[in-house]
């Protein structure tokens, strides 16, 4: 297994990376080909070192999930982890926002427009005001401006992999080092920056309703446990909500996709993510199912948008708006290239 090893020492920057890099400079990693090596190999790694595994699921759509408090990304492709990679996150007083986001757009060759134009190669932008993933320094704890940094060849290997649209979740708390925060997943800006008005339910309301507030796009379903709502995004915006009875006592995060298997079915498949690897694979269960009750008309609407690709987050994190954080989920825009 071929590992190389990382000899520079990098001026600690916070969007980028402050001096152009030669990509053999700062590659490092391992390639696994089998779950068992993936796995072992997983539990080893340092700060700038990463597997990738592509050949354990070579097809379905994709989904990136980076725990902040564990400083990792994980890959996964038709519901199964094909890629695991140690990340540096946004330092006190610029964290990286959780959320919810898909990719706006892809740029290999990047600079920044904020930071002396330097380079963030293989950048995939997750919102308008700067947050993004993209190769940059790895010095083993948070360290960025906002972004999400990853090792070079990792970066590049993934932005070969991903198309616009591609769902990134991004859960947890580098400073406390805990899984879910009472943060919103919401954002209070639009992607502008200028202040969205919270449009709770009200009193009367069981479930709102608006597909056409965004036609297309790939569709995220946020089942919050602690404000027993239920929220629909398509494209980055909100096109449903409504009210629901969540019996979860269970504190961690769960991420489920739908996938098209190989019987021509489509299924619910539990993404193994970090402290629930025994999810993987796992499909939804009717009893699962029953522990969620919401009006039937809500349900009817969403189950006849659903299609592979489509990603439910049951997470403790709330869905309110929270004015006195920076907090994004996706930006209300269309991806665009």
């Amino acid at each position: 297994m071929r590992m190389l090893k990382l000899k520079l020492k990098l001026p600690l920057c916070a969007a980028a990376l402050s001096i152009a890099l030669a990509p053999a400079a700062i590659a490092q990693g391992a390639k696994a080909s089998s779950p068992v090596e993936f796995a072992r190999d997983v539990a080893q790694l340092k700060p700038g070192e990463w597997v990738w595994a592509p050949e354990v699921a070579p097809a379905g759509p994709i989904l990136v999930y980076v725990d902040l408090s564990a400083q990792r990304a994980t890959v996964y492709r038709n519901g199964v982890r094909i890629a695991v990679s140690t990340v540096s996150s946004g330092k006190a007083g610029h964290e990286t926002p959780t959320g919810v986001f898909t990719v706006l757009q892809k740029d290999a060759k990047h600079r920044s427009s904020k930071y002396n134009n330097a380079p963030m190669p293989f950048t995939q932008r997750l919102t308008w005001d700067g947050i993004a993933l993209h190769a940059g320094g790895l010095p083993g704890y948070p360290e960025s401006h906002g972004c999400v940094h990853l090792p070079y060849d990792f970066a590049k290997a993934l932005f070969a992999e991903t198309s616009l649209g591609v769902t990134v979740v991004v859960e947890g708390n580098a400073a406390d080092h805990i899984d879910t925060t009472e943060a919103s997943l919401l954002s209070p800006l639009d992607a502008k920056g200028k202040p969205l008005a919270d449009q709770p339910l009200s009193d009367s309301q069981q479930y709102r309703w608006q597909p056409e507030r965004s036609p297309a796009g790939p569709l995220t379903i946020i089942v919050s446990k602690s404000d027993q709502r239920i929220v629909v995004l398509r494209g980055g915006v909100e096109i449903g909500r409504s009210a629901a009875h969540i019996d979860d006592n269970d504190p961690g995060s769960h991420v489920i996709t739908l996938t098209h298997g190989p019987d021509g079915a489509d299924y619910w498949v539990y993404v193994g993510l970090p402290g629930h690897s025994e999810d993987a694979g796992r499909t939804l269960d009717e009893a699962t199912r029953n522990r969620v009750r919401m009006p039937r008309a809500f349900y009817e609407a969403v189950k006849a948008e659903l299609v592979p690709g489509a990603t439910i987050l049951v997470t403790q994190s709330r869905v309110g708006a929270s004015p006195g954080k920076r907090i994004t989920i996706m930006d209300a825009v269309n991806p665009a290239p």
